[in-house]
């Protein structure tokens, strides 16, 4: 529903406090329309059985897990760049400093 869908919703059920019993009709209608609305757009999404609930746990479960795995392949291609980088840096420093000849004698 949109804002002024709400809105005039609310518009006509507060014109309707003066007399109860059509306030009382109508809230039951809309809260039955609303449910079997909702109970149609599950069925749609094939969420409408009992293994629904189980089926989105998993779901969700799944999806953390593959944030988990994602988070730690990056953290892992992160350091062995770092460890990478550094080995360059001492090779470097080796050369510089000419230590390859310490070896060599």
């Amino acid at each position: 529903m949109t804002q002024s869908s709400d809105q005039m919703l609310t518009d006509f059920l507060s014109s309707l406090q003066g007399r109860p019993g059509d306030y009382v009709i109508l809230s039951t209608l809309i809260e039955q329309a609303s449910e079997a609305g909702a109970c149609r757009a599950l069925a749609a999404l094939g969420l409408e059985d009992e293994r629904a609930r189980r089926d989105m746990d998993e779901l969700r479960e799944l999806l953390s897990t593959w944030r988990d795995v994602k988070r730690s392949a990056w953290r892992t291609a992160a350091t062995w760049i770092v460890r990478v980088l550094l080995a360059l840096v001492m090779v470097g420093m080796a050369y510089r400093l000419n230590l390859l000849k310490l070896l060599e004698s």
